[in-house]
């Protein structure tokens, strides 16, 4: 159950997307103190990731112009799986079938581990998804329509390599980026690290109350644990509250969670303390799948040694540069879309970003219309910016 907490006053840090931060900033602070750690918890860690090969499911891979880069740029595809299958099935129990991607994030970072680009691609954007080819055989026909078609129409059998080599195919098709890592995590992976940090401090606008999603929460500043923390992921509906029922606006509702989970880590000293962080990664781990350099403890401790330098300053944190159907009820790309692809092709920092959209934002209008989107200023809510610490959620909620 949700724990009610104090006031929250406003932060004043400029808001940053959580997962890239979450990623980041965790990859980095984990670097410092890899040498004390790597040891104590390789025996335990080892084998908790369920590792695997989907090149061979890869159809086409773009060329990188090497030539022109500095170090060694690395470009991750990071998925979040709805999949109901096992025990994800005892916590979401709505009926629904298959595997879809809930969030879909093109991770890169530059050849010199300066930079961290982080760019989301929305679950509705209008794309051409190419014919999927299962490990078996089979292939599942392509065709226009959602972007996260493409990790649905590979997860027929709930395989999330499978699902991921698909998903990877259309992001090679759409972007021409080369993807040179994946990683997929579940339902019950994301409740579980949320428990290991004795849920998460949150500060609700209002009160919400949405069956389908399973969730019940009262206004004001609050303690989440795992199950709540995931049914505020999933919302995108509710009998109560102010929701739009817009996919930007659920990216939105993800990154203010994602980000008071890494606050709440480093609350607890998660980065300092060997306990709670073997605890804390076999959470995830347990619920995640990836390829199988990712997933080697080894090159993981590499690749954070290698971002020990980047902070949260040196993050680059958008989406998909987007304008709505003419119905508002999907998103195209703009031109500006080839421009941040080839940017980040020939890894340079990105020239351009997305634009902001009212419905997208917490207690906007759904109902706003066209004029809505665009150069929409950013509303004056308790989660819109990055607090400096939990105490300062817990200042200033306004309950």
């Amino acid at each position: 159950m949700s724990r009610r907490i104090g006031h929250v006053r406003h932060a004043r840090r400029a808001r940053t997307h959580a997962l890239g931060r979450t990623i980041a900033i965790a990859l980095a602070a984990s670097a410092g103190f890899a040498i004390v750690w790597v040891q104590t918890i390789a025996v335990q860690f080892g084998g908790a990731i369920d590792t695997r090969d989907a090149k061979p499911l890869v159809t086409r891979t773009p060329d990188s112009p090497v030539e022109e880069l500095a170090g060694d740029p690395l470009t991750i595809l990071l998925i979040g799986s709805d999949v109901r299958s096992d025990e994800n099935g005892e916590i979401v129990t709505d009926g629904v079938e298959g595997m879809r991607s809930d969030a879909t994030v093109v991770a890169h970072l530059s050849g010199d581990r300066s930079r961290v680009e982080l760019v989301s691609i929305p679950r509705d954007l209008q794309v051409e998804i190419p014919d999927c080819t299962l490990f078996d055989g089979t292939v599942v026909p392509g065709g226009y329509g959602d972007f996260n078609v493409a990790f649905s129409n590979g997860g027929r059998h709930d395989d999330p390599a499978e699902a991921a080599a698909c998903t990877i195919n259309a992001v090679h098709d759409i972007t021409d980026i080369p993807i040179d890592h994946w990683a997929v995590i579940d339902f019950a992976g994301f409740t579980r690290m949320v428990d290991a940090l004795d849920g998460i401090p949150m500060c609700i606008p209002e009160r919400i109350v949405s069956k389908r999603a399973d969730l019940e929460l009262d206004a004001g500043a609050q303690v989440l644990d795992g199950a709540e923390a995931l049914g505020y992921a999933r919302l995108r509906t509710a009998e109560e509250g102010d929701v739009s029922g817009s996919d930007l606006q659920r990216i939105t509702r993800q990154q203010q969670l994602l980000e008071r989970t890494l606050q709440t880590a480093r609350e607890k000293s998660l980065f300092t303390d060997v306990g709670a962080l073997t605890s804390f990664i076999r959470a995830g781990a347990e619920s995640l799948t990836t390829d199988e350099q990712l997933g080697d403890l080894d090159f993981m401790v590499r690749l954070a040694y290698g971002l020990r330098g980047v902070t949260a300053d040196a993050l680059t944190v958008t989406t998909v540069p987007w304008e709505y159907t003419d119905d508002r009820l999907n998103v195209l790309m703009t031109d500006d879309a080839s421009r941040m692809f080839d940017d980040i092709r020939h890894d340079r920092p990105l020239s351009v970003m997305s634009e902001g959209d009212a419905t997208s934002e917490w207690g906007a209008d759904p109902s706003a219309g066209p004029d809505a989107a665009g150069d929409s200023p950013e509303p004056d809510s308790p989660n819109s910016a990055a607090p400096d610490s939990i105490d300062e959620i817990r200042d200033a909620c306004g309950s």
